[in-house]
């Protein structure tokens, strides 16, 4: 499975616990990372300094489902938190 464009689910829902940069303790569940940009995009896809835990992270229908809406669904029932989508759709 290709990543979602406009997505960014993996980049709020989870915490990360590695730092992040611009996030130097990591970053908590249901909260936007600093370099997702309001696309949705990483602003650091690619740089060296990306954690190896997003760089890791694969796309899987599993995780992600159909939808932006799914993805926050899914990974939010795995981190055992609610993260509505509509929060952080303008």
């Amino acid at each position: 499975m290709e990543c979602r464009v406009n997505c960014g689910a993996c980049c709020i829902v989870p915490s990360i616990s590695s730092p992040i940069p611009g996030m130097p303790k990591g970053k908590p569940a249901g909260v936007k990372c600093v370099n997702l940009s309001d696309d949705f995009s990483c602003k650091i896809f690619g740089h060296p300094d990306r954690p190896k835990v997003c760089g890791g992270f694969t796309p899987e229908k599993l995780v992600c489902g159909d939808t932006q809406k799914d993805a926050f669904k899914i990974l939010s029932e795995l981190e055992g938190i609610t993260v509505n989508v509509n929060d952080f759709n303008n």
